[in-house]
Order: structure tokens, then C-alpha cells, then sequence
């Protein structure tokens, strides 16, 4: 279980030193038919500062989808698998870590138990030959999983385990390798990827992944989940958005091995993990000094993604195409079926966005079979949106008038930005009827300067 009186010791552990022998201190259905309107009508993009276009799903043209169902069925071909995915043979079968524990200790394989039969039970069929009873079909067991090779080690089934991605691309002495967690569980189903922290200043999505992962029993899942809570280790120690070369990491998927540093860091990522994965949740949250509502951003013109953002339970889903260079785009162009999550602000821990976070994992993990709990669906979900960015038409210090999710009329006064000389205020309606999914937090602005996100539902063409 979750001790929330550590995960600020936990943050501070894990800047300090990260490494194999370290503490789990780590620890980011149908589908969209064609419009058919003949009518043209323009596409509307509004400009996210944080991360990515946002697009009006309306307008936009939908893709087939990547394959049937009978396609969807694993591969049988075993040639067909290796030439799909490079895989490296394992070095050392990887120890099995209780990552609930502070430090690790060994532990024995995990073994199955099976029920003796009751004795008994023939004797009691011959006892009464003239009662024909029929027998209750036994339930199919589930298939059980194959161990998963990562990064040079063989992870046995039923084991959860850290391993360590090195990018190379620091002095070899100085080197420090960027852990991962993995739980391979007993029966075989889909591998889920969760990235965080690719900007190296937002931590909500670092707390997302370990509680997370920590909480999953290998003896109870059915799949894989891979977890890499830093992915900019560099960035995150320096409390940076940016690599050392000032780069944005989230722009050059899937990367070079002989290109920038940023470049190298991408391809290493997406070639040594990213690439053996169905699914992946890259998680986010606002630029600097900006806050989003928790929400998916996903292509929904992908039928495959359009279903994938169904199991995440109550959260918003906004359209976006993506843009060349960032992992999602990247991993859905790869066949690897990805969302973002933003969720939240940089630079802080948030308890109420990190709670959705792992919330919306746990159901998206139920939906997909990986686990099996009590879980209660909320109101149908999720809700497609449009969105605008309301800007700041005069300079001044913003203080707001609405709170985050809040719903909202058009004209509606949402803040006001005030002059601290002239004592002028100026306030900032919204120009639609809509929700708040993201907005500055309360600071000195410039004309021009975004300062609420208005989403509008929005109609999905085919339902």
C-alpha cells in the first residue's frame, strides 16, 4: 500500500541516486467514421503551449483500421516475430523483487499449487449407477505466460522485477542507468507501457507509475505492465522540461542513433523498450505555470485508439492528431495503440490528479483483462471535446474567477487581468459554452498570454 508520508523522501532518494541496488524510490468501440458531410468547413487547432494540437475530431479525416479481429490474434509465425521486433537474447534471468518492499530482497520463484482431488469422489459415483448427473463443464484455464526478455534479462512469469536502460550518453564513469520496472505475470495477455516524466519537471506522472506498478501482484495478472517512471533522468535532476542540450525530448521520436542528443535518448527508448509493447500511456501535465484537468489527448480518428480511450473510465477525452517527433505519434505510427495523460501542473505532486491517474490506469488495466477487481464504472465516458485557448488581450497579474473542470457560459467572466499601476482591470470571457480543461495558475501576463483552455463537447460522427 501507498504511503503518502514518503513520497517526498521518495523524490528527493531518487535524485540523489538511481541505480540497480537502490531503493524503489521510482516507484507517464466504434470507430470514428468518415463525416460524409459534403459541406466543407475549416478545421478548427488551437495552439497548446504545453504539449501538442488539439484538433476538432469533426473535421478531421478518420484512418482504417490497423487490423481486423482475426488479425488482431497473436502471431504464429515465429520468423514473422523476430523480423517484427529485434530482440537481443538474454544475458542473466532477471531476480524476482518484491517492489512493495524498501529493499529488495531475494525471493523464490513463484509456484503454482494445484488442488488434489477429493477423495472420494468415484466412490461416490459408483455408489449410484442409476443417477445420471451431468457434470459441470470445468472453466477453461487461462493460458499461462511465457517469460519476457527486456534489456538483456529473462523475466520469469509470476516475477516483478527493476532493470536498468542506459541511453550512453553520459561520461561512461559517470553514467547513471534509468530504472525499470517490470511485472510479468503468470498468464499471458497484452504488455502495457507507462512513461513519465519525458519533460523532466512533471512529477505527476512519476507518482502515477509507481503507485501504480507497486500495487500489482504478479500472481494475479495477466499480462505484462513495464514502467518507467523517469524517462529524462538529466532533465529531472536539474528540475528541467529540457534535456542538457535544450531540447524537448517529446520531439524527436522515434529518434537516431547518430543524431542529436536528443535524437540518440529517443532511439534508444523506443528501440530497446517502447518497440515491445502493445500499449502505452505516456503521461504529462501542463507547461510551466500552466494546469490541466486530467484528459487524454488521442487520435480518434484511429479506431484502435478510439476503443483504447474507452477503458480509462471517467475521464475527458481530448482529439489530437499528434505532431511528428512525439513518442505518441511515434508509437501509434509503429502499430503500438498510445494516448497521452495529462494530468496536473510541472513542478509539483498533486494528490487529487495523481488519485485519477492511477484510477483511470487501474480501470483501463480491468478493461483490458490484465486484472480482475471490484470496480465501479462511472457516468458513460468519455467525452469528446473541441478546444480554444482564451488569451489575455492586456498585461497585468491574472486572477482567476473559475477553478479547474469548472463549467462555463459564453460571455462568461472567467478572470481579469489588473494593472498594478494604473489600477485598470480587465476582465476575460469565455468565448463559448464549455468546460475548463486547462488554465494558468494566477501570475503576472503579457498581452497575447493563454490563459484558459475551453473545451466543447462535441459530436462523434458514427454514434
Amino acid at each position: 500500500m501507498f504511503d503518502a508520508s514518503r513520497t517526498t523522501s521518495f523524490l528527493l532518494a531518487l535524485a540523489a541516486a538511481l541505480g540497480l541496488a537502490s531503493p524503489p524510490a521510482l516507484a507517464e468501440d466504434s470507430a470514428a467514421n468518415a463525416p460524409g458531410e459534403t459541406a466543407a468547413k475549416a478545421i478548427l487547432v488551437a495552439e497548446l503551449a504545453e504539449d501538442e494540437d488539439v484538433e476538432d475530431i469533426e473535421q478531421s479525416e478518420p484512418l482504417e483500421s490497423t487490423a481486423t479481429e482475426a488479425e488482431q490474434e497473436p502471431d504464429t509465425d515465429p520468423d514473422a516475430s523476430e523480423q517484427a521486433v529485434r530482440e537481443e537474447p538474454a544475458q542473466r534471468v532477471a531476480p524476482h523483487i518484491d517492489l512493495k518492499e524498501v529493499v529488495p530482497e531475494p525471493a523464490p520463484s513463484a509456484t503454482v499449487t494445484r488442488p488434489e482431488p477429493e477423495a472420494g469422489a468415484e466412490d461416490e459415483t459408483e455408489a449410484a449407477p442409476d443417477t445420471v448427473q451431468a457434470a459441470p463443464e470445468p472453466e477453461p484455464e487461462p493460458e499461462k505466460a511465457s517469460s519476457f526478455t527486456l534489456l538483456g534479462s529473462e523475466v520469469m512469469p509470476g516475477t516483478s522485477t527493476r532493470l536498468a536502460w542506459s541511453p550512453g550518453i553520459q561520461i561512461a564513469g559517470l553514467s547513471q542507468p534509468t530504472p525499470v520496472l517490470v511485472v510479468n505475470g503468470v498468464n499471458a495477455g497484452p504488455t502495457l507501457c507507462l512513461t513519465g516524466a519525458v519533460h523532466g519537471d512533471e512529477l505527476n506522472g512519476i507518482e502515477i507509475i509507481r503507485r501504480t506498478v507497486y500495487d500489482l501482484n504478479p500472481e494475479k495478472l495477466s499480462g505484462r505492465v513495464v514502467g518507467i517512471p523517469i524517462v529524462n533522468l538529466p532533465g529531472f535532476q536539474q528540475a528541467s522540461r529540457y534535456l542538457p542540450d535544450r531540447r524537448d525530448l517529446n520531439r524527436h521520436f522515434p529518434g537516431s542513433e547518430t543524431g542529436s542528443l536528443a535524437d540518440r535518448i529517443a532511439h534508444s527508448l523506443f528501440e530497446n523498450i517502447i518497440r515491445r509493447c502493445d500499449m502505452l500511456v505516456d503521461i504529462h501535465t501542463g507547461s510551466l505555470k500552466r494546469t490541466n484537468l486530467p484528459q487524454l489527448r488521442a487520435d480518434m480518428n484511429n479506431p484502435d485508439v478510439a476503443r483504447f480511450t474507452r477503458g480509462f473510465d471517467r475521464m475527458a477525452v481530448v482529439h489530437s492528431s499528434g505532431s511528428a517527433g512525439m513518442l505518441r505519434t511515434a508509437a501509434v505510427d509503429a502499430g503500438i495503440t498510445t494516448v497521452t495523460m495529462e494530468a496536473g501542473e510541472s513542478h509539483r505532486i498533486q494528490e487529487h490528479q495523481i488519485e485519477a491517474g492511477v484510477n483511470s490506469l487501474t480501470s483501463l488495466m480491468e478493461k483490458q483483462g490484465m486484472i480482475s477487481r471490484m470496480f465501479v464504472w462511472g457516468d458513460p465516458e468519455p467525452v469528446y471535446y473541441d478546444s480554444d485557448w482564451i488569451r489575455a488581450n492586456h498585461g497585468g497579474i491574472l486572477f482567476s474567477e473559475v477553478e479547474l473542470g469548472a463549467n462555463v457560459s459564453e460571455g462568461e467572466i472567467l478572470g481579469y487581468v489588473a494593472d498594478p499601476i494604473t489600477n485598470a482591470q480587465h476582465p476575460i470571457r469565455s468565448t463559448s459554452k464549455g468546460r475548463i480543461i486547462g488554465m494558468a495558475v494566477d501570475q503576472v501576463v503579457m498581452a497575447g498570454f493563454a490563459a484558459y483552455h475551453i473545451g466543447t463537447e462535441a459530436e462523434v460522427p458514427g454514434e
